[in-house]
C-alpha cells in the first residue's frame, strides 16, 4: 500500500482502512489527540476542521536525520487547500487570513511534554486584515505576540522567561496587574520588543512568510518526541520511546475576541475522587495556554452557567455523549468564540488511584464496561497508593494548635508528603537521588520540570488550577499536591519562600497534604490509613472471581497477621521464628542456648523460650483461624543473634584502659567482671564466625547441627496448634525447612520434627492436620526436586536466597554498588531482586515445578520471597502454574489485583 503521511479530520474511515480496521492501531497512526478529533468530527461534535500529519511521518523524519519523507509536504499544503475551501479562508491573505495551530499527539497522552504552536498565519499583512475583519486591534496584536512567544520558545529554543519579562515589565509600565487589562498598544510595543529578542537570541527576523512558519512548526514538534521532558515522561509511564508523534493542523479559533469567548479545560469526573460530576476551569477572553500554565487566575467550570448559560448546556450534553461514547471518563479541552463552542480535545483523563477505582466500579456498575474492563483498568500500582502513608491526625491537631498550619491551596492529587524545599526542578532530582525527601516548590510548573516531579515527594505550586500541568501529572505519577496557594511568593533570587508572615528557606522542611491542600511547617508524622475504602473492596472483591493465584501474606506476629487478613490474604506463607527471637525479653535466653557449654544449660535456655514461642504461635493460629500458617523452621546463622565482633573488640579494649585507671577497688572488681563476660563473649563470636555466613551453618544444617533448637520450635507450633484446637479454632499448621540442598537433610530433619510432632499430639490427646515442606532456595534443589518432594507435601520458592545463589551475588552488597551501573549501562533490563528473572532463575523455578508434581501430582508450590508482592513477578507464577505468592500484609491488595490482571490476560491469549 502506498503510503499516506496526511489524513484530514473527516478521513478517520480512510485512516482506518489503511491500517486495517483497527481504532487502536489508528491511534498509533494519527496520535490519541488526532484519532479523537477525527473521530468527534465523524460523530458531528463541533470541531474546528483541520488534518493530522502521522507518527509514521515523525519517524521517518527522525530516522532520516531532520528530512521530511517524500511527498509528505506536498500532502499538508493540498490538506491546507481543504481546510482553506471548508473554511472560505486562505493562508496567509491579508484580507481574509486563515490562521491555524500546530500540536503534537502521540498514541498515549503526554500532557504538555510536546510542543505547540498558535496563531501560525499572522504577519505584518494578515494583521491589517485580522482588525479589519475583528474590528478589535487589541485582541489582534495580543495574538501576534502569542505567535512570536511560542514560536521562539518552541521552533527556536528561546528561553520563555526572556519573553515574559517583557510583558511583567509592560504591566508595571501600564499600572495594572494582569494581561488581560493591557491595552492594544500596549500589545504592539510587545510585539515589537519581541521580535527584537527573536532576532537578538537567532540571528535572523522573525519568518514573515506563513508557510516557512507552518514547516518550521511542523518540524519542531517532530523534533520534540525526543526532547528531555517527553523522554523523561515515557521512562515513567513505560511509553516505548519508537512511537513517534502526530502532528495536527488545527484552524484557530479564538477564546481571546473579548467577554462572549472564552477558553477551558474540563473533566467528565472528578479527576481527584472519581465523583460523577463535571470539573474544571475555563478563562474568559483569553487563549488556551492561560488555563494551564497558571499564569491567570481560572474560574469553575460551574461558574460557565451563570456566564454563557447555552453554551454550558451544551458543553454539558457534548461531555456526557463523550465519556459514552468512549466508555471512559474524558479530558476535553474546548473554546468558546463570540458565544460558539468548539472542542479542541478529547482523551481519555488523568485521575488519581482512589478516583480510577471509583470510576472503573462505577462505569461497571451503571453498565458501560464489563467486570473484566474494570479490572484491567485499575492498575496494581494504583492500589497500592491506599496503603501509602497519610499524616497521623493528633500530629496534625498539634501542628494546627503550635500554627504550623501555614498556608492552604487546591487539593489536587491526594496523600501526605513531607521533605525539605527545593526551588527548581534540578535540585529536586539531585536531592532525591542523594536520598534525601523532598518538596518542590515553584510558582507553576511546566513541562521542563517533570524530571524534579518524578524525583520529589511531593509539588508545591504559588499558581494553577485543577487542571493545570501540577495537577495532571501529579495525578498521574501518584505524588501528592497542592497549587494554587496565592499566599505563596517565590524568591528565587534569595532561595527562599514567604508565606504570610514566614519566611521558608531552600532546605527547610514542610509538610502538603494533597487531601486537605493544607501546607505544614516542619515534617509531620504520618501513619497508615485503615483499608476501608469501598469502591477499592469491591473491585478487589471481583479480582478475587477471576484470579486463580492465592493470595497469601509474610507475617511474623499476630498484628500482621491480622493486618494481613483485613487486607485479603488467604493464609500465611512465612512466618519468620528468628524475628521472634530478637524481641528484647527473649533475647538474653537465646545468647544463653548459643553461650552454653553443657547440653544442660542449652535444654534450659530453650525451655525457657519453648513458652514464648507457643504463645507466638497461638496469637498467629487464633488470627488465622481456618486459614493455613506456614512457619518456617530458624535460618539465620546464630552469630546474628550476638554482639558484633568488632563492637565486643571496642569494648574489651576499653574496659581494660578503664581498668589500668580505675580509682578504688569496687570498680576494679566491676570492670574484670565485665572482661571476663565480653571475653567469653567474644571467643564464642569467633568460634561462630565464618568467611560466608549467609553460605555457612543456618538453615536445615543449624538444625541437624542443633536438633533440640528444631524439636523446641517444632513442640511450640504444636502446643500451640492444640491449644487453639481446644478453643474451637480451624488450625492448619505448615513446618517448612529452610535452606534444604540434598533430599538427605530433608530426611533427616523430617523424622526428627514428626517424632516430636507426634510426641506433642500424643500428650494433648489431639490429632492435627498438619503438612511438611521447604523451601527451594539453593539451585541444588531446585534441580533435584523430583527426589525432594518424597520428604515434602510443599515447597516454597525463597526467591531472595535462589537469586542471591544462581547470580552468585549478595543482593546487600550488589544493590548498594555494581547491580547500579549493570541496569544503567543496559547488562541488566531490571534488578533481578525486584523481578523475577525469568530467564535462570525462572527456569530453575520451572523445573522444580515440573520435576516436583511429576513425582507427587498435587504438590502445593508457592513463593514466599519479596517477588511474591511485585506484578510481573505475580505473572510469571501464574504461568508457572503455582498455587500462592505470599507477600508483605501491605502488597496483598496489589497481589490480588496483579493476579486478577496476570489471568485474564493470559486467558485472552
Amino acid at each position: 500500500m502506498q503510503k499516506q503521511w496526511v489524513f484530514s479530520f473527516d478521513e478517520v474511515e480512510k485512516a482506518k482502512q489503511y491500517v486495517g480496521g483497527k481504532w487502536e492501531k489508528v491511534r498509533e497512526l494519527l496520535g490519541g489527540k488526532g484519532a479523537n478529533l477525527a473521530e468527534m468530527t465523524r460523530i458531528d461534535v463541533p470541531v474546528p476542521p483541520g488534518f493530522t500529519v502521522t507518527t509514521e511521518a515523525c519517524n521517518e523524519y527522525l530516522k532520516s536525520g531532520g528530512i521530511f519523507p517524500t511527498g509528505m509536504w506536498e500532502e499538508e499544503l493540498l490538506a491546507l487547500k481543504k481546510v482553506e475551501q471548508v473554511t472560505g479562508k486562505k493562508f496567509g491573505d491579508p484580507e481574509n487570513p486563515l490562521l491555524v495551530s500546530c500540536r503534537s499527539g502521540a498514541k498515549f497522552s503526554m500532557p504538555g511534554m510536546m510542543d505547540t504552536v498558535l496563531n501560525l498565519g499572522l504577519n505584518e499583512d494578515t494583521i491589517k486584515g485580522m482588525v479589519n475583519l475583528t474590528n478589535d486591534e487589541r485582541f489582534v496584536y495580543d495574538s501576534y505576540r502569542r505567535l512570536v512567544q511560542m514560536f521562539g520558545s518552541v521552533v527556536m529554543g528561546i528561553e520563555d522567561d526572556d519573553f515574559e519579562d517583557v510583558i511583567t515589565e509592560t504591566r508595571k509600565r501600564a499600572g495594572v496587574e494582569t494581561d488581560a487589562e493591557l491595552k492594544a498598544g500596549d500589545w504592539q510595543q510587545v510585539v515589537n520588543k519581541f521580535k527584537s529578542i527573536y532576532r537578538h537570541k537567532t540571528g535572523h527576523d522573525f519568518p514573515e512568510n506563513p508557510y516557512d512558519q507552518l514547516k518550521m512548526a511542523t518540524e519542531a514538534v517532530f523534533k520534540s518526541w525526543n526532547g528531555k521532558r517527553a523522554i523523561d515522561y515515557r521512562n515513567a509511564s513505560n511509553i516505548d520511546h519508537n512511537m513517534g508523534t502526530a502532528v495536527n493542523i488545527v484552524t484557530m479559533v479564538f477564546g481571546n475576541m473579548g467577554n462572549d469567548s472564552a477558553t477551558g479545560v474540563a473533566m467528565t469526573r472528578d479527576g481527584s475522587t472519581g465523583e460523577d460530576r463535571i470539573e474544571g476551569d475555563y478563562l474568559t477572553n483569553a487563549q488556551g495556554e492561560d488555563v494551564v500554565a497558571g499564569i491567570r487566575i481560572t474560574k469553575d467550570i460551574n461558574m460557565l452557567r451563570d456566564e454563557m448559560p447555552e453554551v454550558h448546556k451544551q458543553f454539558e450534553e457534548i461531555s456526557k455523549r463523550l465519556e459514552k461514547h468512549y466508555r471512559e471518563m474524558q479530558d476535553i479541552e474546548f473554546t468558546i468564540e463570540k458565544g460558539k463552542l468548539w472542542m479542541l480535545q478529547t482523551r481519555d483523563g488523568k485521575r488519581t488511584a482512589r478516583a480510577a477505582v471509583r470510576i472503573a466500579v462505577e462505569m461497571c456498575e451503571a453498565g458501560f464496561i464489563s467486570k473484566e474492563e474494570a479490572l484491567m483498568r485499575v492498575t496494581p500500582e494504583q492500589v497500592d497508593f491506599f496503603l501509602h502513608p497519610q499524616f497521623d491526625r493528633e500530629a496534625l491537631q498539634e501542628a494546627k494548635a503550635a500554627g504550623k498550619l501555614i498556608a492552604s491551596g487546591l487539593n489536587v492529587s491526594p496523600g501526605a508528603a513531607y521533605g525539605i524545599v527545593a526551588l527548581d526542578a534540578d535540585l529536586a532530582e539531585a536531592w532525591a537521588k542523594d536520598g534525601k525527601d523532598v518538596i518542590m516548590v515553584r510558582p507553576e510548573t511546566k513541562p521542563d520540570d517533570v524530571h524534579g516531579m518524578l524525583a520529589a515527594n511531593g509539588i508545591l505550586t504559588s499558581r494553577g488550577g485543577r487542571t493545570s500541568h501540577a495537577a495532571l501529572v501529579a495525578r498521574q505519577f501518584g505524588k501528592p499536591a497542592v497549587v494554587g496557594v496565592s499566599e505563596l511568593t517565590i524568591d528565587m533570587g534569595k532561595r527562599r519562600m514567604l508565606v504570610n508572615d514566614e519566611t521558608i528557606h531552600e532546605g527547610d522542611w514542610i509538610s502538603i497534604s494533597g487531601n486537605s491542600g493544607d501546607v505544614y511547617l516542619g515534617k509531620l508524622k504520618t501513619v497508615v490509613p485503615e483499608f476501608k475504602d469501598l469502591w477499592l473492596m469491591k473491585l478487589l472483591s471481583w479480582a478475587d472471581e477471576y484470579r486463580k493465584l492465592g493470595v497469601w501474606a509474610n507475617a511474623d506476629y499476630p498484628k500482621d497477621a491480622k493486618r494481613a487478613r483485613e487486607y485479603g490474604a488467604e493464609g500465611i506463607g512465612l512466618c519468620r521464628t528468628e524475628h521472634m527471637f530478637m524481641e528484647t525479653d527473649r533475647l538474653p535466653f537465646v545468647r544463653k542456648m548459643i553461650m552454653a557449654d553443657l547440653p544442660v544449660e542449652r535444654r534450659e535456655a530453650l525451655d525457657a523460650l519453648l513458652p514464648f514461642q507457643r504463645d507466638d504461635f497461638l496469637g498467629l493460629f487464633r488470627v488465622m483461624d481456618g486459614l493455613p500458617v506456614i512457619v518456617r523452621l530458624i535460618d539465620p546463622p546464630l552469630h546474628e543473634f550476638l554482639p558484633n565482633h568488632i563492637q565486643l573488640m571496642r569494648e574489651l579494649a576499653d574496659f581494660k584502659i578503664r581498668l589500668i585507671h580505675a580509682p578504688n577497688l569496687f570498680e576494679i572488681d566491676e570492670l574484670l567482671q565485665k572482661i571476663r563476660v565480653n571475653e567469653r563473649l567474644l571467643k564464642r563470636v569467633e568460634s561462630l564466625r565464618e568467611e560466608n555466613p549467609m553460605l555457612g551453618l543456618r538453615g536445615v544444617r543449624l538444625g541437624i547441627h542443633i536438633p533440640e533448637l528444631t524439636t523446641m520450635q517444632v513442640r511450640a507450633i504444636f502446643e500451640a496448634a492444640c491449644k487453639a484446637s481446644k478453643e474451637g479454632i480451624k488450625v492448619h499448621p505448615e513446618i517448612m525447612i529452610p535452606l534444604t540442598s540434598h533430599v538427605n537433610e530433608l530426611k533427616r530433619q523430617r523424622q526428627v520434627l514428626e517424632d516430636e510432632a507426634k510426641i506433642v499430639m500424643d500428650e494433648q490427646g489431639i490429632v492435627i492436620d498438619y503438612k511438611f515442606g521447604t523451601m527451594i532456595e539453593i539451585p541444588r534443589a531446585a534441580l533435584t526436586a523430583d527426589a525432594i518432594v518424597e520428604y515434602a507435601s510443599f515447597i516454597s520458592f525463597g526467591t531472595n536466597d535462589l537469586t542471591q545463589t544462581t547470580f552468585g551475588i549478595s543482593r546487600d552488597d550488589a544493590e548498594s554498588g555494581f547491580l547500579i551501573e549493570y541496569m544503567e549501562s543496559g547488562i541488566l533490563t531490571e534488578n533481578p531482586f525486584a523481578v523475577i528473572d525469568e530467564d535462570g532463575v525462572g527456569q530453575l523455578m520451572t523445573l522444580a515445578v515440573e520435576k516436583g508434581r511429576a513425582n507427587r501430582p498435587n504438590l502445593e508450590a508457592g513463593i514466599c520471597g519479596e517477588h511474591g508482592g511485585n506484578p510481573k513477578s505475580i505473572d510469571f507464577c501464574h504461568r508457572l502454574g503455582l498455587n500462592y505468592v505470599s507477600c508483605s500484609p501491605f502488597r496483598v491488595p496489589v497481589a490480588r489485583l496483579a493476579a486478577a490482571h496476570a489471568a485474564l490476560n493470559h486467558a485472552k491469549k
